[in-house]
């Protein structure tokens, strides 16, 4: 694992496109290099914002979209057609407007699905499909430092090396209170790992994490890749660091 790279943009529309370029450039080399490219997609107002802005990128078709195996960090345990899961508004934002290949695109299972409200079988399912590494995981932050839907102090945030890669989280603080997500320890082994982080209210934790408070207090800390970590960041979520 290397030390982070920060980089601090203007504001959150530069800070989209320019992760959007960063995005583009990094899926035409991992393409150039093996065959199908790797990536989980974040939610919030960041990570879809990113998606939109790839989506209205005039160099999008230079990325062979049916060679990328696509993924998400964390989702809502809620029914499919919920307007809050990452799947429908990572659709809706990217998607839907290139040329993926459906059998590579990998939703965490929805509530009313073939599990119905069972969110650890769903999980179990889950668990089988990441590949043994990633080449790129796209993250938000919390407030408090969370990522994905690991929280602090919380059972998800203890899972250790030899754990599973895909958790059943319970009682999240945020609503909804169930949803799935990927572990840190997993995500520790994509090649690069990108926090998307805009506002001031996420200052604090980022000033934390780079204090170097532990991932169990501070979730984002743990969150590193195994050659690269990025922070892109605006100005106001800088402001502590």
């Amino acid at each position: 694992m290397t030390d982070r790279l920060v980089v601090v943009h203007p504001d959150a529309a530069t800070l989209a496109a320019s992760a959007a370029a960063r995005m583009i450039a990094l899926l035409q080399d991992v393409q150039a290099s093996v065959n199908v490219a790797t990536v989980a997609l974040t939610g919030g107002g960041s990570g879809i914002a990113v998606l939109e802005q790839v989506a209205a990128s005039p160099l999008r078709d230079l990325v062979d979209w049916s060679r990328v195996e696509i993924f998400w960090g964390d989702e809502r345990f809620v029914p499919a057609d919920d307007p809050e899961r990452n799947a429908k508004q990572a659709w809706e934002a990217l998607l839907s407007k290139v040329g993926v290949d459906p059998a590579r695109v990998h939703e965490m299972p929805a509530s009313d699905g073939e599990f119905g409200d069972d969110v650890d079988a769903a999980t179990h399912a889950y668990a089988v499909e990441p590949p043994d590494h990633l080449d790129l995981v796209l993250i938000g932050v919390g407030g408090e430092g969370h990522v994905l839907s690991v929280f602090p102090d919380s059972p998800a945030v203890a899972v250790t090396e030899d754990g599973p890669r895909v958790v059943a989280v319970r009682d999240c603080p945020k609503p909804p209170p169930t949803r799935i997500s990927l572990t840190l320890p997993y995500i520790q082994r994509a090649t690069q790992v990108w926090a998307l982080v805009s506002g001031d209210a996420k200052a604090e934790a980022l000033a934390r994490a780079a204090g170097g408070e532990p991932a169990s207090a501070v979730p984002v800390a743990g969150a590193v890749g195994r050659e690269r970590t990025v922070w892109l960041l605006d100005t106001a979520a800088a402001s502590q660091l």
